[in-house]
C-alpha cells in the first residue's frame, strides 16, 4: 500500500467515525419545557377568588416513565384565617395532549410554615408519575388545582386555556403501559430511588446516553487509526 493511499483511508476512517457520532446526538429525543401564567380561578368557602401564578412542569426520566414536578412561581387564593403549619394540602391534575390524553394525578406535601391570614397561599411542589401509553410528542398542561385546609376545599380551574408548560418526545414502555392519564401521585420529599438527575428539561439522559454511543463510534474510529499507523510503520 503506498503511503498516499494509506493517508486516504486514516483521513476517510476519521470522517466516517465523526460523522456517525454526529448523526447519534442529532437523533436525540426533542423536548420543550416553558414557564406559563395560569389565571386561576377559584371557588373558596367564602366566595371567588381569582389569581394568575407562572407554572413550571418539569421532568426527570425513572424507570420506563418520567417523574413530574408542577412549581407555582406565586400565591394563589388566600385564607381569612391564618393556616398553622401543615393545615393546607394541596393536589392538581396535569392534562396530556398530542400522543397520550387523560391526565396525570400530582399532590405535595402539607405547607412547612404558617401562611398568615389574607395573604395568598403558596403552594408546595407538586409531584407525581407519568407512565406513556403511547410513543411520540406528550403536552403537558396545568390543570384544576385543590386546595384542602380546616376541613373546607377550595377548587381553583384554570380559565385562561393556558398552553402547555411541557413537551417530551416518549415511547411507550416495553409491553405497552397502561396507566400513563392515570399516573401515581408521591410528594416531593420522596423522590424515587433509582432515578436520575438531569437537567429538568425533558428526557435529557437519552441524549447523554446518545452522547456516549457517538463518543464510542469516535474512540473506536480513533483506534483504527492509531492501528493501521502501526502497521504501517512496522511494514516500513
Amino acid at each position: 500500500m503506498s503511503y498516499r493511499t494509506y493517508q486516504k483511508r486514516t483521513a476517510a476512517l476519521a470522517s466516517a467515525a465523526a460523522l456517525a457520532g454526529s448523526a447519534v446526538l442529532m437523533a436525540a429525543p426533542a423536548a420543550r419545557a416553558d414557564v406559563v401564567d395560569v389565571n386561576y380561578q377559584c371557588k373558596t368557602p367564602i366566595g371567588d377568588k381569582s389569581a394568575v401564578s407562572p407554572i413550571d412542569i418539569k421532568s426527570v426520566k425513572s424507570g420506563s416513565g418520567y417523574r413530574l414536578t408542577m412549581t407555582f412561581e406565586k400565591g394563589v387564593s388566600s385564607s381569612p384565617v391564618e393556616l398553622g403549619k401543615g393545615a393546607m394540602n394541596p393536589s392538581a391534575v396535569i392534562k396530556l395532549g398530542g400522543a397520550d390524553s387523560g391526565t396525570v394525578a400530582v399532590k405535595g406535601p402539607p405547607n412547612p410554615a404558617a401562611i398568615p391570614a389574607n395573604t395568598p397561599i403558596k403552594i408546595t411542589d407538586l409531584t407525581g408519575t407519568y407512565t406513556p401509553k403511547g410513543s411520540g410528542k406528550v403536552t403537558f398542561t396545568a390543570g384544576v388545582l385543590t386546595i384542602k385546609a380546616l376541613g373546607t376545599t377550595t377548587t381553583c380551574t384554570p380559565g385562561n386555556s393556558p398552553k402547555p408548560s411541557l413537551t417530551l418526545t416518549v415511547a411507550a414502555a416495553a409491553g405497552g403501559g397502561s396507566t400513563g392519564g392515570s399516573g401515581t401521585t408521591g410528594s416531593s420529599q420522596d423522590a424515587p430511588a433509582g432515578g436520575e438527575d438531569l437537567p429538568q428539561t425533558g428526557p435529557e439522559d437519552s441524549a447523554i446516553a446518545l452522547g456516549t454511543l457517538g463518543g464510542t463510534v469516535l474512540l473506536a474510529g480513533a483506534a483504527g487509526v492509531l492501528w493501521l499507523t502501526r502497521r504501517h510503520q512496522a511494514r516500513g
